[in-house]
Formats: C-alpha cells, structure tokens, sequence
C-alpha cells in the first residue's frame, strides 16, 4: 500500500511557512515562520511596512492522536510610524490565527470554550489530559468569563432578572436574560441590586421586567425605571399561591386532626357474649361386690 502524504500547510495560515516538525513519545513540534511584510496597527489602525524586530512564542494547539501539538512561531515586530498613535511597536497575530498574548491557538481556545460549557470546567479539564490537552479547570473559566465579556449584548425592552450561585451559600450574583430570545445578556457581581442599577442606567429602552420576589430587585428597577412593568415569574406566581393556600389551611383546619376509622357496621358480625360451658368431671364408677 503507498504511503500517503498530508500538506500540513493547509492548517495553517498563508502568511506563514513551516520550517520543520518533530515528533516525541508524548507531543508534536510544528516550528513555523511568519511570511508577513504588511501589518495593522491594533491601536490606530493604519498599515505598517516597517520592521522592528524578530520574537519567538510557543503556542498550544489541537491535539493529534492523543499527542499534545505545540506551535514555535517565529514572527515580527513593527514600527507605527503615526504621529498620533500612542502605540509605538506592535506584534503581529498572523491573520488572527494566534491570539494577542496567547498561549493556544484560536481553534483550540474555541473548542476548550464549547467543551466547557456543555460539561463543566473541573470535568472539561479532566477530558482535555485524556486528548493530550494541558490546561486546568481554573484557566478554562477564566477564559469563559473573558469570552463572555468580549460579546456585545444586545437591545431588548424585555428582560428577566434573577440570582445564581457563584458558590452556594457563599458568593452570589445577578444574571439578566433577554425575555425575547431566552439568551443570557450579562452577569453581574452581587444581588444587591447595586450592579443592576448601573445596568439599566445604560438600558433605559427597557419597558418589562420580569423577576423573583427580591426586594432589592424591586427598589432598583422602580428608581432606575419607574414606569418598567414588572412582573413575578411563573415559579414566583406557583410559590405565591402555594403559600396563599398554605396560610388558609392553617388558619381554618386545625394542627391536629383526630381520624376516626369507618367501619362496615353492615359487614361486621355481632358476637353474642356467653358463658363459657362448664366441664363436669366425669364421676368414677365404682366396682360392685
């Protein structure tokens, strides 16, 4: 059978050129160089030509067959020859295959991010050491939450507001979801309702609000939104009645209720009470002479 070949090129970006791979018992070496002579400037972005110098990053990448695949990328500095720039020197990303101080690269951090948030960071991280990934249950929720930060959130005039547990019975905060789309839009610190008044400051288009029995919650959106609608969620409205129902029962059925069991009067046999028979012991015959 001929041995095929794969054009490992085709994985990467064509601004870049592979040098050389090795290969051990436990992981993969991809040593890559940039082939970059025009870059953006991150800060004012206007184009640069000009060379500053060389830097040299290591950088994690998917796994092959269970081997962990570390990237060496030799890449360039530039000079931002704006006046009006205060960015004098930048590094190059190469087409944004390699994050702004990263250690992985993008496909690898997308996929820690969807693993995570279908399993669990402590669970996420414990299949990433069977594939041959190196990364902690504390660096993947770190990057969720600095993902999380980075997505725009979008306008609605419904929103819902609630608490979740960072840590229960220890730390809390305050989650708010789109009531249009059921999509979270943010998470903030706190269910003190300090952190929700800044954020309806900066979303006054916000006309229904739908949230638990919090007063905190309350107070907030009446002085930020006096004239929001607010109304108690499903599971609220449930408790309410239960307690309604609760607080009736109480008040009108005693606390301790004797049962009396129902017998078949009709079906239950009357016993006469009689005297036991008496036994009359037999008398001894006596013999005749």
């Amino acid at each position: 059978m001929a041995q095929s070949e794969i054009d490992l090129s085709k994985f990467f970006p064509s601004s870049v050129k592979i040098i050389e791979i090795a290969s051990t018992k436990k992981d993969i070496h991809i040593y890559i160089k940039s082939q970059t002579h025009i870059q953006t400037c991150p800060s004012c972005k206007k184009e640069c030509n000009e060379y500053h110098s060389t830097y040299r990053r290591k950088i994690q990448d998917l796994p092959v067959f269970g081997k962990t695949v570390y990237i060496h990328l030799a890449a360039y500095r530039y000079y931002c020859r704006n006046s009006e720039c205060k960015q004098k020197v930048f590094s190059e990303t190469v087409d944004g295959f390699f994050g702004f101080k990263k250690r992985m690269t993008r496909r690898l951090e997308d996929f820690l991010i969807i693993l995570t948030l279908n399993t669990s960071c402590e669970g996420a991280s414990r299949v990433c050491q069977q594939l041959g990934i190196n990364i902690s249950g504390d660096t993947l929720i770190r990057m969720v939450i600095k993902k999380a930060k980075e997505i725009e959130p979008g306008k609605t005039d419904m929103i819902g507001v609630d608490d979740w547990a960072y840590k229960k019975g220890s730390k809390y905060g305050t989650i708010i979801v789109d009531g249009r789309t059921h999509k979270p839009l943010d998470l903030l610190d706190g269910r003190d309702g300090e952190a929700l008044k800044e954020w309806l400051k900066n979303n006054k288009q916000v006309k229904i609000v739908t949230r638990d029995r919090a007063s905190a919650y309350a107070s907030a959106i009446s002085e930020v939104l006096p004239e929001a609608m607010q109304i108690a969620d499903r599971f609220h409205l449930h408790q309410n009645l239960l307690v309604a129902i609760k607080n009736v029962t109480a008040q009108e059925i005693p606390a301790k209720v004797k049962i009396i069991q129902n017998f078949d009067h009709k079906a239950q046999k009357t016993v006469e009470k009689t005297e036991p028979e008496r036994k009359i012991p037999k008398k001894k015959l006596k013999n005749k002479t």
